[in-house]
């Protein structure tokens, strides 16, 4: 018996030794292959050893490797080799997408590089070392490659490899192991994983392959729209809009038809975060110029942008929409030919004139096509304005960042907007700004703002005691991000002393809002928390003056700025104070809607004095925010958030449920076009409900 076992193991031994003499170019592959992988959940979500995306990723790189075994083994290394050099373009791509946004790459992104290029820059400003290591992986390959020809092994193989047999065997283990990946996968892994709403979450149980593939097949979903999904789609969007809920916060409010007849200025302040207006250094405040307007005006101070890929162009579309991002890609780029109904083209049916303007490219995120679509008359870009364009002169402060200076932009905005004004129309206009884009470098062209810190330094020895400075934050991400957004808030006092000085605007309400956070992680922000200028370490969470900053109050700290501010007088003591409720993005257009005189039927949002304390925000990853809890969806964990909160039975399902609802039917009209091909049937069907 004990010489059968042994006789058994041998034979096990020797088919072992065997196949890794007889497929060492496929192993070589394989290890390569897996080690880039492994190593991009490593660098980027910290998650090397997740053993479900290890299996799912190892399933798809056998299955793949496995046609290799099709070719003559004198040509399997180009084979596996053009394998690795898309693994490897996939791993350099996904490594500095994450550093920039925290998420993982598209192929929706691809299709909008042309839209991004002056944002380029700022990614590979952040590149890291780690980020570009992958690159040496097909040249490893290579050099084993060509020692494996200084031996007979291809010659060796071209006799004794059986081709169709080791590619079905190799195919065969590797759907075993998707099988695998899938059957233990539940039902929420299935969600996620089809609706994309949350990458890391289906990179970690997943895998970065199957990730990239799913990826692929959601990003050439809207090409074939109109052949798949209508109808759910169509049914899902109809039982949406005529259900009782939708109606439940419907009505007037003491702010309804408050700005009939009064212009409206939108002014898009890029990246600017509301901690902003908390921080003072030496007794000057970072945002003393946003903080006078926020306590002069009303003041939303807990409002969230609601972004996915499509960052600034995302919080335009919602703002003006109240529908969601969409869940692949970004709508200015693949999704603008819908029909939407917007804050413009309503406000234009009340004879109002529409304008934008930005000191970028009208090209950028699409705008000179998206723009007149949304209802805007006209148009004042780049070319609008005139400036010093030498982007190499330190000394130039007209030009910073991606184009024309805040400063210089706003000085040359007064007079285009006075010029409409006294054509005596109604207008309606966005200011989109563009100092404040990361990345925050431009330390020379941002102006002075002393961020030093002085303490007391004692030699515990002597006892003596010495005063020290330090200006620890300089040069810092979260300081530099400080510096550039008070450079900002200062160009944005000056434009409105311009609008105080003018004797235009006396009719005319501003709206000012934050369009996303500055992307900054949460170790870099936690550098303003917990920095210890005596070690120049950050402090450990043992430390008694340590600041809890948790993943859940970063998310909590992306809030954005959100000022409805006028001249006015009267109108001043109206609108005035803060408003603390919970509120999103989408909310906006019913909010300023109802005090404009404007509806939008298909919002996705609330106005907020209507819903108030009810009020959710739903983010495109699936995460949700409510007056009492943050809900994380990939950890399926929330914070309580409200002291003492008590949350009934079914609290988060209902929270959850509405969170898909939103999400899924936000994105069907977007993809199906359902506001032009359905809107018509919801508006019948509740003339006939209010008639009977």
């Amino acid at each position: 018996m004990k010489e059968k076992i042994k006789l058994f193991f041998r034979k096990i031994r020797k088919n072992i030794i065997e196949y890794i003499a007889t497929n060492r170019l496929f192993l070589t592959y394989v290890v390569i292959a897996m080690v880039g992988l492994m190593l991009v959940r490593g660098f980027t979500i910290d998650n090397m050893w997740s053993f479900e995306a290890f299996i799912s990723d190892l399933a798809l790189v056998l299955m793949i490797g496995s046609l290799g075994y099709l070719v003559k083994p004198k040509n399997q290394y180009r084979y596996f080799l053009i394998v690795l050099i898309v693994f490897t373009a996939m791993e350099v791509i996904n490594s500095v997408y994450y550093t920039f946004y925290t998420s993982f790459a598209s192929f929706g992104e691809l299709g909008t590089a042309g839209q991004t290029e002056t944002v380029m820059s700022s990614v590979f400003d952040r590149l890291k070392l780690t980020d570009l290591m992958y690159i040496l992986f097909p040249f490893v390959f290579y050099f084993i490659h060509k020692k494996l020809l200084r031996t007979a092994y291809y010659n060796f193989m071209s006799v004794v490899e059986k081709g169709k047999k080791m590619c079905t065997v190799t195919l065969l283990v590797g759907c075993l192991f998707l099988a695998y990946t899938f059957v233990t996968a539940t039902g929420t892994d299935y969600s996620r994983l089809a609706k994309q709403w949350n990458r890391v979450y289906v990179v970690e149980r997943f895998g970065l392959v199957l990730y990239q593939i799913n990826d692929l097949i959601q990003t050439l979903t809207p090409k074939f729209s109109s052949l798949f999904g209508y109808e759910e789609a169509a049914q899902s969007f109809i039982d949406y809009f005529t259900s009782e809920d939708i109606d439940m916060y419907d009505g007037d409010n003491k702010y309804t038809d408050i700005l009939e007849g009064y212009n409206v200025v939108f002014i898009h302040m890029e990246g600017m975060q509301t901690y902003l207006m908390d921080l003072t250094f030496n007794g000057v405040e970072a945002t003393p110029n946003i903080n006078k307007l926020a306590s002069e005006g009303m003041f939303f101070s807990r409002f969230y942008p609601q972004v996915s890929i499509g960052t600034s162009s995302d919080t335009e579309f919602t703002l003006n929409t109240s529908l969601m991002p969409a869940a692949s890609g970004a709508v200015f780029t693949s999704y603008y030919d819908r029909e939407y109904i917007t804050i413009p083209k309503l406000l234009k049916e009340k004879g109002y004139t529409t304008f934008s303007m930005h000191g970028n490219y009208a090209s950028m995120w699409n705008r000179a096509t998206v723009h007149p679509l949304f209802g805007y008359d006209e148009m004042y870009f780049e070319e609008s304005y005139t400036y010093n364009e030498d982007a190499n002169d330190p000394n130039n402060l007209e030009y910073i960042n991606l184009g024309i200076s805040d400063k210089k932009f706003f000085e040359q905005v007064v007079p285009i907007i006075e010029g409409i004004e006294a054509t005596g129309t109604n207008y309606m206009g966005t200011v989109i700004t563009l100092s404040n884009h990361s990345p925050f470098t431009f330390l020379d062209k941002y102006g002075e703002y002393d961020m030093s810190t002085t303490y007391e330094d004692c030699n515990e020895e002597t006892g003596e005691c010495s005063e020290v400075t330090t200006n620890y934050l300089y040069g810092t991400d979260v300081g530099n991000y400080i510096m550039s957004s008070h450079y900002a808030d200062a160009a944005l006092g000056e434009f409105f002393q311009y609008v105080n000085n003018s004797e235009y605007f006396n009719n005319t309400v501003f709206v000012l809002y934050g369009d996303h956070d500055a992307k900054l992680s949460r170790n870099e922000i936690n550098y303003l928390y917990n920095y210890d200028y005596r070690t120049g370490e950050l402090k450990s969470e043992d430390d008694p003056t340590y600041v809890a900053y948790d993943e859940y109050d970063h998310e909590l700290n992306k809030n954005t700025p959100l000022i409805i501010w006028t001249k006015n007088e009267s109108l001043r003591r109206r609108l005035h104070g803060e408003v603390d409720y919970v509120m999103g993005m989408y909310d906006v257009m019913p909010t300023l809607g109802n005090m404009l005189g404007i509806e939008n039927e298909f919002a996705m949002g609330h106005d907020i004095f209507n819903i108030k304390d009810d009020n959710y925000v739903v983010f495109p990853n699936g995460n949700f925010l409510t007056n009492l809890i943050y809900y994380n969806n990939s950890e399926s964990q929330y914070k309580v958030i409200s002291e003492g909160a008590e949350l009934s039975s079914d609290y988060i399902s209902n929270l959850l449920d509405k969170t898909e609802k939103v999400l899924d039917v936000s994105n069907a009209i977007i993809v199906h076009d359902l506001i032009k091909n359905e809107g018509d049937t919801v508006r019948e069907m509740k003339e006939n409900e209010a008639s009977e």
